[in-house]
């Protein structure tokens, strides 16, 4: 027997149809991923958005204990000073 003979046209139809019925749960599962991704940019955006944020806040922090630091060590000398 010859390929050809075993793949009679109904199979080869069946076969296609089946092709694409795998295809097109492919397309599916890949749509899925695409709104997951997005959904995970959005969730690591929010969390660059936070620690931005605490970096602001523990630069001013470190600004304000200098700050204080160089007066007291300011107010220890006039002390000294007398």
């Amino acid at each position: 027997m010859t390929p050809r003979e075993t793949w009679t046209d109904e199979r080869l139809d069946e076969f296609k149809a089946s092709v694409n019925q795998r295809f097109d749960e492919v397309d599916k599962r890949l749509d899925h991923m695409d709104t997951d991704i997005r959904e995970l940019r959005g969730e690591i955006g929010q969390i660059r958005e936070s620690m931005e944020a605490m970096q602001r806040t523990m630069v001013h922090g470190a600004i304000g204990m200098c700050g204080v630091m160089i007066t007291g060590f300011a107010a220890l000398a006039g002390l000294a000073a007398f």
